[in-house]
């Protein structure tokens, strides 16, 4: 892609199905690595990632041969099935369908950064229910809350 310049900023946000409180804080650092070396795989970079018990947020450097929606498929896809095969045998674990994606300008980068690597503090005061309807009216998307986080 000689001679295309891009800046994509994206946070990505996608739960656990039926938001279970299945991520360990044992699994975090693994899982937050290995969905790093996807996103390289992807030719993207990662520029800020927490793995919470229930849902995860990631912001991506987003390189423009991908999709938003190839990024987070290609992220969900090889992360369930790594954790079902390595990090977790014999439960099995699944995302949610579908996830939310946002984007960013270059001066919101750090201030993005800076909330994501801070979600354990955020989430002592905010329900992950309460942040991504928030995240939602924010961004004016329209939503229908009976059909947030099934399945």
């Amino acid at each position: 892609m000689a001679n295309t310049y891009t800046q994509i900023f994206i946070q990505i946000v996608f739960a656990v199905s039926h938001r279970e409180n299945v991520i360990q804080e044992k699994y975090r650092i693994p899982i937050e690595k290995y969905m790093s070396g996807i996103v390289s795989k992807n030719q993207s970079k990662l520029l800020a990632i927490y793995c919470n018990p229930d849902h995860v947020h990631l912001l991506i450097g987003l390189h423009p041969a991908f999709s938003i929606s190839e990024m987070a498929r290609d992220i969900k896809a090889s992360s369930s099935k790594w954790i079902n095969e390595e990090l977790i045998p014999g439960k099995i674990f699944r995302w949610q369908r579908g996830f939310g994606a946002f984007s960013y300008s270059k001066s919101q980068i750090h201030r993005v950064g800076n909330y994501i690597n801070n979600q354990a503090e955020h989430h002592r005061k905010t329900t992950f229910h309460d942040e991504y309807v928030k995240l939602l009216k924010k961004f004016e998307i329209e939503y229908k809350d009976q059909y947030l986080f099934k399945g």
